[in-house]
């Protein structure tokens, strides 16, 4: 069987749209904006790179199941200069060689505090983290991991944004 881009293209499945947050909680909009202005910060004072910034951002999305937030944080890791076999391999980054104890470190930081439900973030999962990154990074890693969860819950839940295939 073939699949040409011909194909793909003929058969969207539309995702309507639930919520325009922005209209309907302008105050909370803000409120999100500027958090992600002070986590952008945090990152900054940091010295964390961009590439990081968005892998990570990538790997919360993809266990949220934000579609809107996976496109743009895939396409801004390349953009970043991330190869596209290492977005690509995100989801599976525990069975990929191409990541660095760092990244791993990361990474299962991100997945233990984006599952905090179920997983508690367990002491043995922080002690990684910071055997990989100092205090300021994982403070900044923090709350780059909690902005993105809360940037994914308004995705999953209202949908105010729409992902566009680009050619």
């Amino acid at each position: 069987m073939t699949t040409s881009t011909e194909n793909i293209q003929a058969i969207p499945v539309p995702i309507p749209a639930r919520l325009d947050v922005d209209a309907v909680v302008p105050a909370f909009s803000k409120a999100m904006n500027n958090l992600d202005r002070a986590t952008a910060r945090e990152l900054d004072r940091a010295g964390l790179s961009a590439s990081l910034r968005e892998l990570v951002r990538l790997r919360a999305s993809q266990l949220n199941g934000c579609s809107y937030c996976v496109d743009v944080h895939g396409a801004a890791a390349i953009a970043a200069g991330e190869p596209v076999q290492r977005v690509l391999a995100v989801a599976v980054w525990r069975e990929s060689a191409f990541f660095t104890a760092r990244e791993r470190a990361a990474l299962a930081f991100t997945e233990s505090v984006t599952l905090a439900a179920q997983t508690k973030v367990p002491a043995a999962e922080f002690a990684l983290v910071a055997e990989q990154f100092s205090t300021e990074e994982v403070g900044a890693l923090l709350a780059l991991v909690i902005t993105i969860n809360a940037w994914n819950a308004i995705g999953v839940a209202a949908r105010p944004w729409e992902p566009t295939l680009a050619w």
